[in-house]
């Protein structure tokens, strides 16, 4: 055969054979040979100049497909958990293809703007054009930057905010987005990473003035990729939602409930009620009722705002605004419990003893209308005997059996174990002009801990209630910690004369037992602050592993859907279980369930690493125009680099670079956490207490750079002065001589620390 095929002739061979797109291919497909390929050679040119093939180099396809093997673009999962790609090469007429990538397992993890070549498959009636399958990564996502722009001649340098990144990014001219120079940007890695000289980068958002009141969350949020806008979508099923109808609810509206937040808080979605149970088998005992705001009712599986609440995770907290997992419509109105409002809930009522245990336990979905929205320091005060006019109301009926039954489970709290930490919390309080007015530590009233006693009995309850009835659900675990951390730990609390039991399973009550000796000495702080570094994060996830912590074998987040997807996870769990509506846990929301747990355990952590830097940033614009002041403090972490102190006045922690200590080599001993001086045998550990001046102090970064003055009352050793007169450590010494003094220095550091 050599006779030239049509072009519709070309186009369907084309279709047919979609791995087999070049000139020879064609031609040898259709007999042609010879001078006979000059013609078809023109015909294709003609088809690729009308659009109706597209040319790859040496090939041919139809215009208006993809190839079978495409480069392609990871735009994210969506709130569904579905993995998504776009064709940056597409060059057909009309909206680019629709791509939904199929990881295989084994696949190597992707994220977001990762590149990657793709085996694709035609999808019919799917409501999407492709799928894709992984053949091999063939690039990774750009690195992202938030940092100061600084103008040159060459376009502008950029300066990581990153305390633990010092090296700057050049932003060629045509990249710079107009950005004026000290302008707080965000920009991309452009090209591949350069082995000599900096690194290029394309600004691509301008963030504003670093200096501008509230700028320092801002800075938080762009840096840890926060979602703080809501999609139009979102924002309009919130808007649509009308308030939930008593159909079907138990009418708890004449039970004289109240909310118990902070006097700023924004939403109230926990209420409580205690009454005295007449059951005589349960003599001296209480119903405590515990009612959570229905928001699975407005947040449906697979609506906008579920897509939305699943990618944040989580509400993030700073010190002057929230980024909210729920629109202000739900979070601060329709699911908020605001006093004399019928609002729906989804409550349980438990049976508890005198002694604290809960005997048993009643789920009910209802309606209640608040009798109070209270403060913890107002309830406190009625439960002292000096009721505002809100309280002298409630006082008697409501707010005393609050504390009656805390009293009980106070008595069961003992007899469990749970860890039993002491460390005050910060407050750090902005002003109307954004700027830090003061900081605090926030007071701990008993108002606060019989909320959170109240609310981790509920949350047991609905753990307990889900698996009696073999309903999937998301735990909230607390593994126990490993063994080498438990290990650092013993040999903090021997170097300060205490002792941690070895030999046997660890329990919370062996660790509080240590806590109780450190009680009250110097060392209080450091025991604390050692036994919490000994932790394990706790996470999410659909087995029961326990929750460490809290001494519980089972437990549940079920008490704040408004700011957790986790509880409203298990709202839905319990909705479906009990047959109270169609917007339970769906079939997707059980096969995604590992997913939906590795998504908003980050989530949360992406959130806590966001509200640390932000704190930091803030205590470093308090703290910068004392420069030069001296500071009292603990030495809260020793590195090879230097050592971090925690400053009394504020809690904010600095560091003393190990090379502002004098003028000897400092051995570093990470097992004692221990910089060893090898000239003076100057020791210095964790706890210790310590005189500091504050040398820098950088807002943008959050840095605090500290010098050393004096270590437990006494003077830094003059340079180059040793024991008994030697010489300065000689740095050519053998390093095996120097390691075995400094072991024998350790030793007895920790020996005459010990109490007799």
């Amino acid at each position: 055969m050599n006779q030239i095929p049509t072009k519709e002739q070309i186009l369907a061979w084309l279709a047919d054979h979609p791995g087999e797109g070049a000139k020879r291919d064609i031609a040898r497909a259709f007999g042609i040979k010879g001078a006979a390929k000059i013609e078809l050679k023109r015909i294709l040119r003609e088809m690729a100049e009308e659009g109706t093939v597209a040319r790859r180099r040496r090939s041919f396809r139809d215009s208006a497909k993809l190839p079978p093997v495409s480069v392609l673009r990871l735009t994210g999962p969506d709130g569904a958990g579905d993995q998504w790609a776009e064709a940056p090469e597409w060059e057909g007429e009309g909206d680019p293809p629709t791509i939904l990538f199929l990881p295989r397992k084994g696949d190597p993890a992707l994220a977001e703007g990762d590149r990657i070549l793709a085996r694709m498959t035609e999808a019919t009636g799917q409501g999407y054009d492709y799928e894709a399958r992984l053949i091999r990564v063939i690039g990774q996502a750009a690195q992202k930057i938030v940092g100061i722009f600084r103008k040159t001649a060459e376009g502008g340098r950029i300066a990581p905010i990153d305390k633990g990144d010092s090296k700057e990014w050049l932003v060629p001219p045509g990249a710079t987005l107009d950005a004026r120079d000290g302008e707080l940007v965000e920009a991309e890695q452009s090209g591949p990473k350069a082995r000599l000289g900096l690194p290029r980068a394309r600004v691509i958002q301008r963030i504003g003035d670093p200096t501008a009141p509230r700028a320092v969350s801002l800075i938080a949020i762009h840096q840890h990729g926060i979602p703080d806008d809501f999609p139009n979508a979102v924002m309009a099923e919130a808007d649509a939602a009308k308030p939930a109808p008593l159909d079907g609810r138990e009418d708890l509206t004449g039970l004289p409930f109240v909310t118990i937040d902070p006097a700023d808080a924004r939403d109230h979605d926990d209420a409580c009620l205690v009454l005295p149970d007449d059951d005589p088998a349960n003599e001296g005992g209480f119903l405590l009722w515990v009612a959570i705001a229905d928001v699975a009712h407005y947040v449906t599986p697979g609506s906008a705002l579920d897509r939305e609440a699943r990618k944040r995770g989580n509400s993030t907290y700073f010190p002057d605004r929230v980024v909210p997992m729920l629109p202000d419509r739900l979070s601060g109105d329709l699911c908020s419990l605001h006093e004399g409002v019928t609002r729906p809930v989804i409550a349980v009522r438990m049976k508890v003893d005198s002694a604290g245990n809960k005997r048993a336990h009643r789920f009910t979905r209802a309606m209640i209308r608040s009798a109070g929205s209270l403060e913890y320091a107002q309830v406190q005060d009625a439960h002292e005997g000096r009721p505002d006019a809100q309280c002298e109301p409630l006082r008697d009926t409501v707010i005393e059996p609050l504390y009656g039954c805390y009293a009980a489970l106070k008595r069961s709290r003992a007899a469990r174990q749970p860890l039993d930490l002491d460390l005050p919390e910060r407050q750090i309080v902005i002003d109307d002009a954004g700027k830090v007015s003061s900081v605090r530590f926030k007071e701990r009233l008993d108002a606060h801990r019989l909320i959170e006693e109240f609310m981790v009995l509920a949350n047991v309850a609905a753990a307990e209630e889900l698996e009696r009835l073999r309903r999937p659900l998301l735990y909230r675990v607390h593994e126990e910690p490993a063994a080498d951390k438990i290990e650092a730990l013993r040999e903090v609390a021997q170097a300060s004369g205490f002792t941690l039991a070895k030999g046997q399973v660890l329990k919370t009550a062996h660790l509080n037992r240590l806590l109780a000796q450190a009680e009250g000495s110097e060392f209080d702080e450091l025991v604390n602050l050692s036994t919490l570094r000994a932790m394990t994060q706790a996470y999410y996830a659909p087995q029961n592993l326990g929750h460490f912590g809290l001494a519980l074998r089972s437990y549940a987040h079920f008490t704040s859907p408004i700011r957790r997807y986790s509880d409203l996870i298990v709202h839905r769990a319990l909705i479906t279980a009990h047959h109270w509506g169609k917007d339970g846990l769906s079939a997707f929301d059980i096969e995604v369930l590992e997913e939906t747990a590795k998504l908003i355990s980050e989530a949360e952590r992406r959130s806590m690493a966001a509200e640390r830097d932000t704190t930091d940033r803030y205590l470093a614009a308090y703290l910068a125009d004392r420069v030069g002041s001296t500071f009292s403090g603990r030495i809260s972490g020793v590195q090879k680099f230097g050592i971090f102190v925690k400053l009394d006045e504020t809690g904010a922690d600095g560091l003393v670079p190990v090379r502002s200590i004098g003028r000897e080599f400092y051995h570093y001993d990470p097992d004692a956490q221990q910089l060893i001086g090898a000239d003076s045998g100057l020791t210095i550990g964790i706890g210790q207490r310590v005189l500091v001046k504050l040398a820098e102090a950088i807002p943008v970064t959050g840095g605090l750079e500290l010098e050393l003055l004096e270590i437990d009352g006494n003077a830094l050793p003059a340079p180059g002065k040793g024991k008994g007169g030697r010489k300065p450590f000689a740095p050519g010494r053998r390093m095996a001589a120097v390691k075995a003094r400094e072991r024998g220095l350790a030793r007895k550091v920790k020996r005459s620390r010990k109490k007799p």
